[in-house]
């Protein structure tokens, strides 16, 4: 691993990086609060809204007929990786995951391109969005558009409309007891980007794994019945599992030995390298989480601040590890073993 010859470090033009950006969950939730359900007349809607801001989940739903639902999200955030064309497949496969996270299929997808004009050259901009679009058409899903601004730091996504099966969606509030929990990515992606930002080293395997599109996992998660689940974002592995069992009424286990991690994560984090999104995800899970079975260490690693993660599902699916299960509601909302 050699630092990038990169003339611009696209990571150090940013306050932080990738979805370690997140506003803090807990503020998100109060400036959310009071704004859930439909807030238009129903005499002027088309189609009925299924998934609003209740729960958290990753995306609106609107049934439009009984076996045709839309699935509405947009994701964007400043560079996670100095280079712009990896940059702008990382974050196109992180928006795309949205819909996956519902179960559905995304169609079409415009730009957001936020861009400090005066100081980093277009060229690299144009390769953020060539990214972009080579992972969406990996997907089938069609890239038409979008909006750019001139902003002081770079910023990159998409805001992408899928399609989904009302009756086969996946959500947050569909958990329960009995259900085993499964894992399609491994953990680690937020400790090595952070050391990717402070030294330059490239991790070639943290790439591959935020540009590989959750599609398989949704399909197969649908193909298997699973109605509930979550992707692994910015929140971290804490945090996403919080929000599914909270909503779904159960408490749920996660065995820690069971959790797959990227190579080169934990000496990432014992090297210090841990971003201010994962201190804050751990603080926000910390009342309702039962950690008193791992260290410190291990629980940063279990909030770590992910940037296109897997797929946190309540069933099993192949290939994916089986991390935990839920079990009816107890004292704490998550317990780790």
């Amino acid at each position: 691993m050699t630092a990038s010859p990169a003339v611009h470090r696209l990571t150090q033009y940013a306050h932080g990086g990738g979805c370690a950006c997140k506003i803090p969950p807990g503020e998100l939730e109060a400036v959310v609060a009071g704004l859930t359900g439909s807030m238009a007349d129903p005499g002027r809607t088309v189609g009925d809204l299924l998934v609003g801001l209740e729960d958290g989940d990753d995306a609106a739903v609107v049934r439009l007929r009984d076996d045709l639902a839309v699935i509405a999200t947009t994701d964007f955030f400043t560079p996670v990786v100095d280079d712009a064309y990896d940059w702008g497949r990382i974050a196109a496969a992180n928006a795309l995951s949205d819909v996956y996270a519902m179960g559905g299929r995304p169609v079409v997808a415009v730009n957001l391109l936020a861009w400090p004009r005066e100081v980093l050259p277009f060229e690299l901009a144009a390769e953020t969005l060539r990214g972009g679009l080579d992972v969406a058409s990996q997907a089938g899903c069609h890239v038409a558009g979008g909006h750019s601004v001139d902003d002081p730091e770079p910023k990159y996504g998409m805001a992408v409309t899928g399609i989904g099966d009302p009756d086969h969606l996946i959500r947050n509030d569909a958990g329960r007891p009995g259900v085993p929990l499964s894992l399609t990515k491994p953990l680690g992606i937020g400790v090595l980007n952070s050391r990717h930002k402070a030294t330059g080293e490239r991790f070639p395997h943290a790439i591959e794994a935020m540009t590989t599109l959750n599609e398989k996992a949704a399909q197969a998660a649908v193909a298997a019945g699973i109605t509930a689940g979550t992707d692994v974002t910015g929140f971290g592995l804490l945090g996403h599992l919080y929000k599914l069992a909270r909503a779904s009424g159960v408490t749920a286990i996660i065995d820690s030995a069971s959790i797959p991690y990227l190579s080169g994560a934990r000496e990432a984090l014992a090297d210090g390298f841990v971003s201010g999104g994962t201190r804050r995800n751990l603080d926000w899970v910390r009342p309702h989480v039962d950690l008193s079975t791992v260290d410190e260490s291990e629980a940063l690693l279990l909030a770590d601040a992910q940037t296109s993660g897997g797929l946190l599902l309540a069933g099993e699916v192949p290939g994916a590890p089986v991390i935990g299960e839920l079990v009816e509601r107890q004292e704490f909302v998550v317990v780790v073993r």
